[in-house]
């Protein structure tokens, strides 16, 4: 059992050498797995790409002029809870040929070991900054878990349109639109339905 772990082991290292490592340079969202002195490792912070110069292209994807900016942590039982809906939106990274990278391989059930960066395309890196924003002033870990398995099932132009409205338009309306998409897509605290609705998407 142990060689084949280290087999295992071995392939994901060369392929994240090989084939995600490259990713990272360009891809418009990255994930960070880490660690800190406060909170329960690991501790997840969402990152994206923002473009600080002019170029050609409209001041997009100018080579050697960005910088990652943190959107967001999930650590500790809300990483718990959110985990099994995590993984199955990290499944639909693909490189630059269409190729799934399979990233839901670091995020293994039982323990979380990998520490480091993970590329993320636009759909992707849009919906997990939600699901970490949405899930910060939410105790009920139920609720907290709906809105993550309801932010894996939006489109991506529903995940970069809610992103955008709750970023991009002030203090006020990006907090009045994250407690709106709270009760929209968890409920209301001790709403009978949360359970219900947590069985279907569960499946």
């Amino acid at each position: 059992m142990v060689n084949q772990i280290t087999a295992q082991d071995r392939e994901l290292e060369r392929d994240f050498q090989h084939r995600i490592l490259p990713e990272l340079d360009h891809a418009p969202w990255v994930l960070r797995l880490t660690e800190y002195k406060d909170k329960p490792a690991p501790v997840l912070v969402i990152k994206k790409r923002i473009y600080t110069g002019d170029s050609p292209y409209g001041g997009e994807q100018a080579e050697g002029k960005s910088m990652l900016k943190d959107q967001g942590l999930l650590y500790g039982q809300p990483l718990r809870r959110c985990l099994p809906a995590l993984r199955k939106i990290l499944s639909r990274v693909n490189d630059v040929a269409g190729i799934p990278l399979e990233l839901q391989r670091f995020f293994n059930k039982d323990r979380i070991q990998y520490r480091g960066n993970l590329p993320l395309d636009e759909e992707s890196g849009a919906k997990l900054a939600l699901i970490f924003k949405l899930q910060e002033r939410v105790a009920d870990l139920d609720r907290v878990e709906l809105i993550a398995w309801r932010v894996e099932r939006f489109s991506r132009e529903e995940a970069v349109y809610w992103f955008t409205r709750t970023t991009q338009y002030g203090e006020a309306a990006s907090r009045w639109a994250l407690a709106g998409m709270r009760i929209m897509l968890g409920g209301q605290p001790g709403d009978e339905e949360i359970q219900h609705m947590l069985t279907k998407l569960r499946k």
